[in-house]
C-alpha cells in the first residue's frame, strides 16, 4: 500500500472517531484487531472507544505527527481534555488536562490489524 494512501486512511480513521461514527469504524479496523498484544476484535476496540468517549465527553484525537512507513503508522497524538472521574487511575475529576498518546499502528489490506499505545501519564501527574 502507498504511503500516502494509507496516510490518508489513517487521517479518515481519526476523523471518524472524532465524529463517534461508530458504524464507520468497520471501515478502518480489521475484525481481529489486537490492542497492545491482546486481541479484542473490532466489537471491543469499538467498546474501548465509547467507553472513552463516556468517561471524557470533550475528547478529540489530534495529530501531532504522522510517521507512515506501510503497512505501518506511528503518530503522536495530542489531547486537551476534561475527564469527568479517574483517569489511568489518577483522580483528574473534571480538571482539564493536557497528554500525548505515542501509538503504533499495523494495517492488513487498509485496515488497522494492530494497534500498540502509550500514554505520556507523568505529564498528566505533574499537572494534577
Amino acid at each position: 500500500m502507498a504511503e500516502t494512501s494509507l496516510s490518508t486512511i489513517y487521517r479518515d480513521y481519526i476523523d471518524c472517531l472524532n465524529r463517534q461514527d461508530w458504524a464507520e469504524l468497520t471501515h478502518f479496523v480489521h475484525d481481529e484487531v489486537h490492542y497492545n498484544g491482546e486481541q479484542i476484535g473490532l466489537p471491543g476496540y469499538r467498546k474501548m472507544l465509547e467507553r472513552d468517549f463516556r468517561e471524557i465527553p470533550d475528547l478529540h484525537f489530534n495529530i501531532y505527527f504522522l510517521i507512515c512507513e506501510p503497512p505501518r503508522i506511528a503518530s503522536r497524538l495530542k489531547f486537551d481534555c476534561t475527564p469527568k472521574g479517574s483517569f489511568l487511575g489518577l483522580e483528574v475529576n473534571g480538571r482539564k488536562i493536557s497528554f500525548a498518546e505515542n501509538v503504533f499502528y499495523e494495517f492488513d489490506h487498509g485496515k488497522i490489524r494492530s494497534v500498540w499505545s502509550v500514554i505520556d501519564k507523568a505529564a498528566i501527574e505533574a499537572q494534577l
